[in-house]
């Protein structure tokens, strides 16, 4: 991860390189104070699709995504209150869901899952994000 253009001790942006960072303008990971909060992750490995017809792999490594983008900036998964996650087709709910509870089953944070009419690449399932709070960190 490297720091992104605003970061000024106070709030750090650090952004990844990933292929649509620059270009629509986001960083991957925000920390304000104690707050944190990931852009949309989805598997988009080395700016290629991973795990192409498989929700729950694709859930898996989104999220894998999201929490190395929060460790960079002192967060773990037991810090994580809230995650969003996108579905492309309702028929993926239970994989994802299940994906998402491999993870974060013992942390339970606010969860939500939408159905969404696509992704930016028509290969993706799934795309989510993550909040976390650090307490006095």
């Amino acid at each position: 991860m490297t720091a992104v253009a605003g970061d000024d001790g106070v709030v750090t942006r650090l952004g990844s390189g990933g292929p649509w960072e620059a270009v629509y303008g986001y960083s991957r990971v925000v920390r304000a104070g104690n707050l944190v909060w990931t852009a949309g992750c989805t598997s988009t490995v080395d700016g290629r699709v991973a795990h192409v017809g498989d929700a729950a792999a694709q859930t898996a490594q989104a999220l894998r995504i999201g929490l190395d983008a929060l460790a960079e900036v002192g967060a773990e998964p037991g810090d994580v209150v809230r995650t969003r996650m996108y579905i492309t087709d309702r028929s993926y709910a239970d994989e994802v869901g299940r994906a998402h509870n491999a993870i974060f089953g013992a942390v339970r944070p606010a969860a939500t899952m939408v159905v969404a009419a696509g992704l930016i690449d028509p290969d993706l399932l799934v795309e989510v994000e993550l909040e976390a709070w650090l307490g006095d960190r």
